[in-house]
């Protein structure tokens, strides 16, 4: 890489070329994201994963421009256009645009109108006109009849002439740049209904008649118009004023007022209309759309970081219930480690009959399987169930908890569960892994394709590789910074591991089950194909309990394992006094093992780890209840207050499930009495809050809510109450924000994760 790329990426991100270089030369080793923001501090200067993601993104945009840029060097140099001023241009171009700008006038390209008067002769009449030195037009035009030729009259010759200039103009370096600028400031985003399809349309309706910047358009409705326009319910267009754009062209080529000049103007706006305007429009449409599919990626895999590190329960005895109306209600019961104890189904909404051998069914698995808490899935019946199994007589303590099943039914129907349970229905499978996803989320959720987990906004509108590219980035940074169980973790959670991929996941799997649980990491290396680079990337990430050495559990990667053995040697104790005792780890003076490769940042991540090795960074658990006798849109009216849970947040608020079966919308500005720019300021994915119901749709199925406090809305009887977002600075210093949500089960699970 260029001294001047490593420049130009310190400057995009506000940081050091010498971070740049250092991250670059990791990444062409082969290291990974976590891997360098965890474990080469020294040399990146502490950068985040953020931080070395986005060095990352830049190294291949530029990676692409200079791919480009010798793609076109090749092509001019073959085709015989290539000279020093060219060349000089091309390598000196910063961006895409200005690149292909300069190839444009040599890019092969189908026939066009100028192509054909310049077969017929015409380019040097073209030329003379738009010299604009008083010749005139006519005059000029008539030795350029030629009926041999095609051109039957001077109005033929003059027509011709000026499609030409219309071409040279449209394809001037100067005039798109100056436009394209123009575009970008003026465009107005003006969205129409197609006719007739105002009924079928009308879930566009909003749009039926808009008219904004469209340089300022918000994501959302960027992506909304778009759809509405694939589905040719809209019309769209990105246009700024026709006049102004045509009076910039007119101050760069008309030169006066004479017949010439006058020709040159009719040619420009030619020009513009037919060329200039529909090229740049689409440039901008292009533009727009990276950017409005940016943020809705960059939300989707914000809502999707908070799903992954939702609070887990850790190992318990859970029976998992799918429920259902007329298919019944599966059910599977798990021991402490996820494995299926037993399966079966009830039909707790039919007859008295069902209900009570539905009830005597689970009360007999309750008490067998010795089940700590019961999880239900969130779907089709699951408050009514909710609600059966709070009426049974369950032993005291034991709590029920509803789950967010989206995308179970995806994982059922994979291959990965068919691999994991062959011989079990789909539905089965489904209800395991809704019990799954209450012990630890982030495990079970690595097995469904994360555009399937429901929490993004317009995600089958966005650029599919984009998208991925950022949900895998998403999923890695929690796989690895959870930390992975190396002899309990499953073939999809190893395959997220740093430095690992589908391939040696497997080999692991495969030597775990030849040879039995690992002792130590060290006993890595012997796994085929699992060399010394895989080994550096993927140590630190994988955690052994019960090993052969006890920083085998911790997030202390094996190369500091001298460092952290002389720390214990240099103070009188043993590894496993250093590990317990937190008096002898008061005498550690970091500053004597500081080294070139182990500086400060390092030191003081080992003695972070060495306090509580192996610590799950994820919120401790926290048990929730949707409100008594609400169970449907209809219970619901003005005024109420709920306790609820935040299911997906978007641009434009965040939706949240009250327990009604379909979720409401508090919009953007109901999420607070300061403003709000980004709802991602207050509101996280199942982040519990208490809301207000502002106003009811029943034909539509829709719900307004409000999380605001204060006496503006005389319904409002007491504040409402929002757990305050996590890793965020106190919003109360900048202007007030929702209280924290009082969690009426908190005494219910006294048991430690583990």
């Amino acid at each position: 890489m260029s001294i001047d790329s490593i420049h130009l990426i310190a400057q995009q991100l506000s940081i050091h070329p010498s971070q740049v270089a250092a991250v670059a030369a990791l990444l062409a080793e082969g290291a990974t994201i976590p891997f360098i923001a965890r474990y080469r501090k020294e040399a990146t200067g502490s950068l985040d994963e953020i931080a070395v993601g986005g060095i990352r993104d830049r190294l291949d945009q530029l990676r692409e421009l200079n791919d480009r840029r010798e793609s076109i060097l090749k092509s001019l140099a073959q085709h015989g256009h290539l000279t020093d001023e060219l060349k000089a241009k091309v390598l000196a171009a910063e961006t895409m645009a200005a690149l292909e700008d300069l190839y444009l006038p040599f890019r092969p390209k189908r026939r066009t109108r100028a192509m054909a008067a310049r077969e017929k002769g015409l380019d040097p009449l073209a030329r003379l006109i738009f010299d604009q030195k008083g010749t005139l037009p006519e005059t000029a035009a008539a030795e350029f009849v030629d009926s041999g030729k095609g051109v039957e009259s001077i109005e033929d010759a003059l027509a011709g002439a000026r499609d030409i200039i219309a071409e040279m103009i449209n394809e001037d370096a100067a005039a798109r740049t100056r436009l394209r600028d123009y575009f970008w400031q003026h465009a107005k985003l003006i969205s129409n209904v197609s006719s007739g399809m105002e009924a079928a349309g009308a879930k566009f309706r909003d749009y039926f008649d808009w008219e904004e910047p469209a340089v300022s358009a918000p994501s959302h409705r960027v992506l909304a118009m778009r759809r509405g326009e694939r589905e040719e319910v809209l019309n769209l267009s990105w246009l700024p004023p026709e006049a102004e754009a045509l009076d910039l062209l007119d101050a760069m080529f008309v030169k006066g007022t004479a017949a010439d000049a006058e020709q040159v103007r009719t040619a420009a706006h030619d020009a513009y209309r037919r060329l200039l305007s529909r090229s740049l429009e689409t440039e901008l449409r292009l533009a727009i759309k990276v950017r409005a599919d940016a943020e809705a990626i960059r939300v989707f895999a914000e809502n999707l970081r908070e799903l992954l590190l939702a609070s887990p329960l850790g190992p318990r005895r859970v029976l998992a219930v799918d429920p259902g109306f007329r298919t019944g209600c599966k059910l599977a019961c798990l021991d402490e480690q996820g494995r299926l104890l037993h399966h079966a189904t009830v039909f707790p909404h039919g007859s008295d009959r069902q209900r009570s051998e539905a009830a005597q069914t689970i009360l007999q698995l309750v008490a067998d399987d010795r089940i700590e808490v019961i999880a239900v899935g969130n779907g089709t019946a699951g408050r009514e169930t909710d609600q059966f199994l709070r009426s049974l007589a369950l032993p005291a303590g034991l709590a029920v908890v509803q789950v967010d099943e989206s995308g179970a039914s995806i994982y059922s129907a994979s291959e990965t569960a068919r691999l994991e349970f062959p011989d079990l229905d789909l539905t089965v499978r489904g209800t395991v892994s809704i019990g799954r996803r209450l012990m630890d989320p982030l495990a079970e959720l690595v097995k469904i394709d994360p555009k399937s987990i429901g929490v993004g906004q317009y995600q089958h509108d966005v650029d599919p590789a984009a998208l991925r590219q950022a949900l895998d980035d998403v999923v890695i940074s929690c796989v690895n910074r959870v930390g992975v169980d190396l002899n309990q973790a499953s073939l999809e959670l190893l395959t997220y591991v740093s430095g690992l991929g589908p391939q040696l996941a497997q080999n692991i799997l495969a030597y775990r089950h030849a040879h039995g649980p690992f002792r130590s990491r060290t006993e890595l290396l012997h796994v085929p194909r699992l060399g010394p680079k895989a080994f550096e990337q993927c140590a630190g990430f994988l955690r052994i309990r019960g090993g052969d050495n006890p920083l085998d559990a911790s997030a202390v990667h094996p190369e500091s394992y001298p460092l952290v053995q002389a720390m214990a040697s240099d103070i009188g104790c043993s590894m496993s006094i250093l590990l317990a005792d937190p008096k002898m780890r008061t005498k550690i003076d970091l500053s004597r093992y500081v080294s070139p490769t182990q500086g400060l940042p390092t030191l003081q991540d080992i003695l972070t780890e060495l306090e509580k090795p192996g610590r799950d960074p994820r919120r401790e658990f926290e048990l929730f209840a949707f409100a008594r006798n609400i169970s449907d849109l209809a219970d619901l009216t003005p005024g109420m207050r709920l306790p609820g849970m935040v299911t997906n947040v978007t641009a434009f608020g965040a939706f949240v499930d009250v327990g009604v079966h379909h979720d409401g919308l508090v919009h953007i500005s109901e999420l607070s009495d300061r403003f709000v720019k980004n709802p991602l300021e207050l509101v996280k994915v199942h982040q519990k809050v208490e809301v207000t119901v502002l106003s009811v749709d029943t034909e539509r199925r829709r719900f307004a809510l409000s999380m605001k406090t204060g006496a503006e809305r005389r319904e409002r009887s007491r504040p409402p109450a929002a757990a305050p977002p996590r890793s965020r600075p106190n919003p109360s210093a900048r202007g007030g924000s929702p209280r924290p949500f009082h969690n009426p089960f908190e005494q219910l699970l006294k048991k430690p994760r583990g």
